[in-house]
């Protein structure tokens, strides 16, 4: 026999179910179906402080239940902003395909920026400053290792500021066996030596992107070749910068905006490259 009290919470529970299939409109269902599997992929990540010299950093793993064979491991490295949804979204995905995952905080507690002009400044002086960017990217991939991903069968990936610094972890000569930039930059200063590059690299780029520059892209080209680098750069039509970000809006003006398309491809070719390192 049913207890009451469960009788009222079958009925309460059964009524709810109805309003939610008769009346809630199809975009609203979508909409709650998304957060919730939003809600399920942050909640594979767990918070993890770590540092590098005095600065406090404040990161994300995300740890597969199922890993893959050879325990491989994927370093996220956020754009300009810093850690945000798409990176926390990126990472639980990886997650579920059997990789474990971190993202890196590079600026480091007490000074996260609070909008696009303090961004601009803080990513400015990485770029200029490339070594202290490259211990950051370094003090994140140990935490990548000590949550359980194998030190040799490490991928750094980054989205448009991160994307540079997945190119400076190669040209850093880290034992990463390839980095992924989406919609990065591109450009280093020009009296840096072009060095060897063993790692192998993906370019997923906006065919429209404003702010890369020709030269910028011909300069990466031969860094490549110079650096006898197995590389490949792919473009993506109608494409700008951002085009992975979905808060980045739609108005290609901007120069900066959401591409679905450009978006799902760049995951695909993503996905080919991890295929290849580890298949």
């Amino acid at each position: 026999m049913i207890h009451p009290e469960g009788f009222r919470t079958i009925v309460y529970e059964s009524f709810l179910f109805y309003i939610y299939v008769k009346y809630i409109p199809m975009k609203i269902k979508l909409l709650l179906l998304l957060t919730i599997m939003a809600l399920q992929a942050n909640a594979q990540l767990k918070p993890v402080a770590y540092a590098e010299g005095a600065q406090k950093l404040n990161g994300f793993a995300a740890i597969p239940s199922k890993p893959l064979k050879q325990k491989p491991g994927i370093l996220i490295l956020p754009a300009w902003l810093g850690i945000n949804d798409h990176c926390k979204e990126v990472a639980g995905k990886l997650s579920k395909l059997g990789y474990h995952a971190f993202i890196a905080d590079i600026y480091g507690e007490g000074n996260y920026p609070a909008g696009p002009q303090e961004a601009g400044k803080l990513a400015g002086h990485y770029k200029s400053d490339y070594e202290a960017y490259q211990k950051r990217i370094k003090a994140a991939l140990d935490q990548l290792i000590k949550s359980g991903a194998d030190a040799n069968n490490i991928v750094v990936i980054g989205y448009c500021f991160g994307g540079t610094g997945a190119l400076e972890a190669a040209r850093a000569g880290m034992n990463v066996k390839g980095v992924v930039t989406f919609h990065g930059g591109l450009g280093k200063d020009a009296s840096r030596k072009n060095e060897t590059i063993k790692s192998k690299v993906l370019v997923l780029h906006g065919a429209d992107d404003p702010y890369v520059p020709q030269k910028d892209v011909e300069a990466f080209q031969k860094e490549m070749n110079e650096g006898k680098a197995d590389w490949q750069m792919i473009y993506y039509s109608n494409a700008v910068h951002a085009f992975t970000e979905k808060e980045a809006g739609n108005d290609n003006s901007k120069g900066a905006a959401y591409n679905e398309k450009a978006d799902k491809r760049s995951w695909s070719h993503f996905m080919v490259f991890l295929t290849e390192l580890f298949q």
